[in-house]
C-alpha cells in the first residue's frame, strides 16, 4: 500500500487504545461478578463501565477491521472477476464505506452527541454526561472515512496499471 507512512500510526493507535479499553472491561466484568457472587454487594459502577467500555471496544474495533480490510465480504461476486474488474468492485466497495461513514456513522454520531447533550442526559451510576460515551460513533465514523479514502486511492493508482 501507498499509504503505510499515515496508516500505521493510526493501527498502532487504535490497536493499542481498544487493548486498554478490553483489558479495563475485563477487569471491571471480574469485579461485577465477584462482587456479586462472592460478596454478595453488586457493583453498580463495574457495570455502568463494562457497557460503555463494549461501545467504545466495538465501533473502534469495527474501524479498525476496515482499515485492515478485514470487514466481512462476500466473495461470490468477486472470486472470478478479472484484476481490473476486481478494482472497480474495490473502488464501490470503498466508496460505499464513505458513505456510511460520512452520513451515518459521523452525521448521524454527531447528530446524536448534539441532541443527548442539549437533553443533559447523564448515566445512572457514574453521572456523566452520556455524550461523551457516544462520542465514540463519530470517532470511529472518523477513522472508517481515513482508511477508506486511503484504500479508494490506492484502488485508483492500481486501476491506472491496467490501462
Amino acid at each position: 500500500m501507498r499509504f503505510e507512512k499515515l496508516k500505521k500510526p493510526v493501527d498502532v493507535f487504535i490497536s493499542t487504545f481498544s487493548i486498554i479499553v478490553m483489558v479495563l472491561l475485563v477487569i471491571c466484568v471480574t469485579w461485577q461478578v465477584f462482587s456479586r457472587y462472592v460478596l454478595q454487594i453488586p457493583s453498580t459502577i463495574t457495570d455502568e463501565i463494562a457497557r460503555f467500555s463494549m461501545i467504545w471496544v466495538g465501533l473502534l474495533g469495527a474501524a479498525y477491521t476496515v482499515g485492515l480490510q478485514k470487514h466481512l465480504s462476500i466473495d461470490l461476486f468477486t472470486h472470478n472477476l478479472t484484476p481490473r474488474n476486481k478494482a472497480f468492485s474495490h473502488l464501490f466497495i470503498n466508496f460505499c464505506i464513505m458513505g456510511f461513514s460520512l452520513g451515518v456513522m459521523i452525521f448521524g454520531g454527531l447528530t446524536l452527541i448534539s441532541n443527548v447533550y442539549a437533553s443533559g442526559q447523564l448515566s445512572p451510576s457514574m453521572q456523566i454526561p452520556m455524550a461523551y460515551i457516544y462520542l465514540a460513533l463519530p470517532l470511529s465514523g472518523l477513522l472508517m472515512l481515513f482508511y477508506s479514502i486511503l484504500f479508494f486511492i490506492d484502488n485508483l493508482h492500481s486501476l491506472k496499471e491496467y490501462d
